[in-house]
């Protein structure tokens, strides 16, 4: 089975738009790069991470 894509996979991922300043999408094709993987995955597995654990950001917006 070594080499063989899952069948299921599209059933398994959302595909959904969401709009990334230019800044961002060059950082993650850069570091996808790196790493040898595709950025749409690489930005999945961050916010399959940030999700798991719960992070938040800290923002303030200014007066």
């Amino acid at each position: 089975m070594k080499g063989v894509k899952n069948p299921y996979i599209s059933r398994l991922k959302q595909p959904i738009t969401i709009r990334l300043d230019k800044a961002t999408v060059l950082y993650f094709k850069e570091l996808a790069s790196e790493v040898g993987m595709p950025y749409q995955n690489l930005i999945n597995l961050y916010l399959r991470d940030c999700a798991a654990h719960h992070k938040k950001l800290a923002l303030k917006w200014a007066a």
